[in-house]
């Protein structure tokens, strides 16, 4: 999310400062340009001006803050924290939540930020600079987040198809009397025991929805009703990013702020619903004994981490069009708690309603609870079939749902457009001509790769997608991207950055987690996916066939082999003995004469160092 225009092109204060030390210099420049090494150097720097003195910037600070809570706050904080929470321990799971927030969540989003800002680059072109020799990690946090986007989409498409319907004289969903309708096995309430039967809202998701067939090996053909809503989503996304950081920074004033007055509205009504009290109870009741337990830590700091959105390059590029001397770290706070605050609040809403389903139908909360698309698709719509008002409950639920996903995705395109603009911005505008017409290119593309998405058989590819991209190869990324910035390239480097930036160096608390508590979380959380790894399955009961888990590895591929082929490519346009190329690709080429003040001589030396 992020936007500005031409009003906002201005000279910052650090670029002033480094145009008249470029000018003072020229003299000095004319004569080096005499050494081709020299003028190489010249050519880079020149280019780095340029760059900083062109690149748009956020209107206000309050839009970067607004537009990295929309990005945080996602659809993952409705229907993924609550039911982790109960399951992992109830009130019991705060604890190591909040302890890997701490010690992994704050520190790398302080991490990302302090990087995007720094460089005032997007994600590649910022990890080139960091350390040379991982510079295909950026690339990979592109492709991953642009993979990302094209189904998350699809998810808007399904909440725009469920907000149309809401305005009906009566709720779709709330009978059994439709002719999508398995008359037989068909049920106004939760079937409970009863597993022959499905409930209503279930049978208008498949049936109605997505028309859903038998499994991935049948496509079924296109919902054409899906398809026009699927263009009607991407439609949205463009016009709220086609002029960049000052499109999307007005937009996050609605989409970010609007899904917290919704959702403490439905807060107030939930918990004056019967059976509210006990729902909360069962999402909160601690079970001290699953803090024994390695995979509830494991959830806790994976939870953090995918919520928060670490190493999918959103932050890094958002970050990269504010100020210089943006107050990072208060930011840093802000977005991080404001997100896991979400979370909770999301926690009553979800489970005082299913509390509440829970008293009505006769049935154990654990019957109803559960997790992903089914929860805000299926138990919710399920929920508002028996809540007073529900003409006015369930347009403004589908709303919010809007706000929080087309926040993410602003983000998560913007990664795209920002690669594109920081690497080949003249190029490819000698084609275009305008950037808007990029950012069109941009969405077309991801609405093409989302089509398979909304075929009868979409909703296999879907959770296909899901897996391999948001589980398999993300802790890959995180992994080499702390490697590289935090090992590599150094916490006492970073911490200049930050000196630079807000004029003081980070305390004790994140160095050590920098050093030492963060990559040892995320290796953790590394060695733990590989060895519970689980294929991809839909439901309890569907198993992809054996070509479709080959299909899903490539897809993890896609973005991981960027990598390996990056730190190849460095070593071998890298001049010199093997040693001699190891030392310059881990050595940063980041420019610190681009500050607002004169660094000093040790902070030089660190960045200079081979």
């Amino acid at each position: 999310m992020m936007g500005v225009g031409a009003d906002n092109k201005t000279v910052s204060i650090s670029s002033k400062f480094t145009l008249q030390q470029f000018e003072e210099g020229k003299e000095e420049v004319e004569l080096d340009k005499m050494t081709p090494g020299n003028a190489e150097a010249t050519r880079l720097a020149e280019a780095d001006h340029l760059s900083t003195e062109t690149r748009e910037m956020w209107g206000r600070r309050l839009e970067f803050v607004l537009a990295s809570i929309g990005y945080a706050v996602g659809l993952g904080n409705v229907w993924r924290f609550p039911y982790l929470c109960y399951r992992s321990g109830g009130g019991a799971f705060l604890i190591p939540y909040l302890i890997m927030l701490f010690l992994c969540g704050i520190p790398l989003l302080f991490m990302e930020f302090t990087v995007g800002q720094y460089t005032r680059l997007g994600p590649v072109h910022s990890l080139a600079k960091i350390c040379p020799l991982f510079k295909g990690v950026g690339l990979a946090t592109v492709v991953i987040s642009y993979v990302l986007c094209t189904y998350y989409n699809v998810l808007m498409t399904w909440a725009l198809y469920y907000l149309l319907h809401s305005f009906s004289p009566s709720l779709p969903w709330q009978s059994c009397n439709n002719t999508w309708n398995a008359v037989g096995n068909c049920s106004t309430g939760f079937p409970g025991n009863a597993t022959h039967l499905q409930s209503a809202s279930q049978q208008f998701f498949d049936h109605k929805v997505l028309e859903m067939t038998k499994g991935i090996e049948h496509a079924g053909g296109i919902r054409w009703e899906l398809f026009g809503l699927l263009v009607l989503a991407w439609v949205i996304v463009y016009f709220c990013i086609f002029k960049g950081v000052k499109s999307t920074g007005k937009v996050v004033y609605f989409t970010a702020t609007f899904p917290y007055f919704i959702l403490f509205a439905l807060l107030i009504n939930n918990v004056q619903l019967p059976g509210a009290k006990d729902g909360i109870l069962f999402f909160l009741m601690p079970n001290w004994s699953k803090l024994l337990e390695v995979q509830v830590w494991v959830n806790a700091a994976a939870q953090v981490f995918n919520s928060i959105g670490i190493s999918f390059g959103s932050m890094i590029s958002m970050a990269s069009y504010n100020k210089f001397n943006n107050n990072i770290l208060r930011d840093t706070f802000i977005v991080s708690l404001a997100n896991s605050a979400t979370s909770i609040v999301a926690g009553f809403v979800i489970f005082s309603a299913i509390g509440y389903m829970a008293h009505i139908h006769n049935l154990p909360v654990d019957d109803i609870a559960t997790d992903g698309p089914g929860l805000v698709f299926v138990v919710y719509p399920e929920v508002f079939s028996t809540m007073p008002v529900s003409q006015l409950w369930a347009p403004l639920f589908f709303i919010m749902l809007l706000c929080l996903g087309l926040d993410s995705q602003f983000a998560m395109v913007e990664v795209a457009v920002t690669f594109i603009m920081d690497g080949f911005g003249k190029k490819v505008l000698q084609v275009f001509k305008r950037k808007e017409l990029i950012v069109l290119a941009v969405c077309s593309f991801g609405f093409l790769l989302g089509i398979p998405h909304i075929s009868r058989g979409g909703i296999y590819v879907f959770q296909l997608m899901d897996h391999y991209t948001a589980v398999v190869s993300l802790m890959f990324l995180a992994f080499f991207e702390v490697l590289a910035i935090t090992l590599i390239f150094g916490v006492r480097r970073l911490s200049v950055m930050v000196e630079n930036m807000l004029g003081k160096k980070p305390n004790l608390f994140f160095r050590v987690c920098w050093q030492f508590l963060s990559p040892m979380l995320v290796l953790g959380i590394l060695i733990s996916s590989i060895f519970q790894y689980t294929p991809a399955r839909y439901g309890k009961s569907y198993t992809y066939p054996f070509w479709a888990e080959v299909v899903g590895w490539f897809i993890s591929l896609i973005s991981i082999i960027w990598i390996p082929l990056g730190a190849l490519h460095e070593l071998w346009t890298t001049e010199g003995s093997l040693l001699q190329r190891l030392k310059k690709s881990i050595t940063p080429t980041v420019d610190l004469e681009s500050v607002s003040e004169k660094p000093s001589a040790e902070s030089i030396a660190l960045f200079t160092a081979a």
